[in-house]
């Protein structure tokens, strides 16, 4: 397991009024930037009659419009292929990504040296908290697609003086011989691939397990399990390595960190994003310890700003202070769920999450698919489950029948499927489905 995290740098353990008033000092650059030079927000702003001369605090931003994924989706099909968020001339960037597009039509993102570098240096906090230093071998599982989450990850990786092992285009049994070779300490994936890794180890026999190997620390991200108790707790069983989440968006940047002090609490990296939480319904502030709408402005991606942008994650906040003295707001049990994703069936709301919290606390289960389907009027769900070698099929489908019955006060119908009949992934799992009607 990872040591103690050493004292964080005084920037991030500022008294609450001193960051407070560095963020207003940012948000007052930013907005003379985007008012001067950026097309999307000029518009934006002065449609809702804002000239900035009042926002000098993160309390002031209220007085601003939100910036939604729609507009920004609407505005590329409008003005392709960039839309009109970039800020400055196009011959300045040198960094194309986009979202991973599994709710719907990609956000196509472009960053100058500038901002690209300031993403870096976010992902420097992120390890900083996970104490992961230099002396690290950091080994990247994953092909490197137009996702940006770990081209971003292993940039920062090679400007902390870490060891950066590419694996993309390798099968998963390729890469778990290469772990076992170059011996790395950190891993970055989605908890979904280090649970895949681990089913792979544990059918070939003559391999030594993940747990017994020099791995101690899984960096992971895109999914909500890092932060799901019964997800962490079989990652970090069957690696022998502490879990530690990261929250970030492709259009926004990376936003968020566990430290080693406090897990199940996500630091929100208060140093470089303002970051408020509202009622998804009415868009009012909503108080710490109340679930509501995570809304964040990046205060140093000057390229392609977002302000006052709502993420769509459903989070709690808590200010209460952290053993590790970092200052930042926290938000405990990281991201709770999506608000795109929640289904209602027969007149209970149902989220993925909730649903990997019960399944994945069984142990008998290697891998599920859960499919929201219509049944006249109203929704059912259906679970398919692949159960470990030498499991009981029929019990552990009943278990968890039951498990998810008394978890979501609604009857499921579970069954299991033969090994190998779900799909795997790599990146983010589409194990919820939602069947709509004909």
């Amino acid at each position: 397991m990872p040591p103690r995290n050493a004292r964080p740098p005084d920037e991030e353990c500022l008294p609450r009024a001193t960051l407070a008033a560095r963020q207003g000092e940012r948000l007052q650059a930013l907005l003379r930037i985007v008012l001067e030079s950026n097309a999307f927000y000029r518009r934006k702003l002065g449609a809702a009659g804002v000239d900035g001369a009042g926002v000098t605090r993160p309390a002031d931003l209220e007085r601003l419009p939100f910036t939604t994924k729609a507009e920004l989706i609407a505005d590329q099909a409008a003005s392709p292929p960039w839309g009109t968020v970039p800020t400055y001339p196009l011959e300045r960037y040198t960094r194309y990504n986009q979202t991973s597009s599994t709710t719907g039509r990609p956000l196509r993102w472009i960053d100058t040296p500038e901002s690209w570098q300031w993403m870096l240096d976010c992902w420097k906090a992120v390890y900083r908290a996970a104490g992961v230093t230099g002396r690290d071998r950091i080994f990247f599982p994953f092909s490197f697609g137009p996702f940006l989450g770990f081209w971003t990850a292993f940039d920062a990786a090679t400007e902390i003086g870490a060891h950066a092992i590419p694996a993309g285009g390798m099968t998963s049994e390729q890469r778990l011989a290469l772990i076992e070779t170059l011996a790395p300490t950190v891993i970055c994936c989605t908890p979904t691939y280090a649970l895949r890794l681990l089913d792979v180890a544990r059918a070939a026999p003559d391999r030594a397990p993940p747990a017994t190997g020099a791995v101690r620390t899984i960096i992971v991200a895109g999914e909500p399990g890092g932060s799901i108790p019964a997800t962490r707790r079989r990652i970090e069983v069957g690696w022998g390595a502490r879990v530690l989440d990261h929250h970030g968006l492709t259009e926004v940047g990376p936003i968020g960190f566990e430290c080693l002090e406090g897990p199940g609490f996500m630091h929100v990296n208060e140093q470089e994003y303002i970051a408020e939480v509202i009622d998804p319904a009415t868009g009012a502030p909503v108080p710490d310890g109340r679930q509501g709408e995570l809304v964040v402005t990046n205060l140093g991606r000057l390229a392609s700003p977002l302000i006052r942008y709502r993420t769509r994650d459903l989070v709690v906040r808590t200010g209460e202070p952290c053993s590790c003295g970092r200052t930042f707001a926290r938000l405990v049990g990281g991201i709770v769920a999506r608000a795109d994703d929640m289904v209602n069936v027969r007149g209970v709301n149902v989220y993925p999450a909730a649903v990997e919290s019960v399944l994945r606390a069984v142990d008998a289960i290697v891998e599920y698919r859960c499919t929201i389907r219509a049944a006249g009027s109203q929704r059912e769900i259906d679970v398919d489950l692949e159960v470990r070698a030498g499991a009981d099929a029929a019990t552990t489908a009943a278990l968890a029948g039951q498990r998810l019955r008394d978890a979501l006060s609604l009857t499921v119908a579970v069954r299991s499927v033969p090994a190998g009949t779900l799909p795997r992934f790599e990146m983010k799992a589409r194990r919820f489905v939602v069947q709509r009607a004909e």
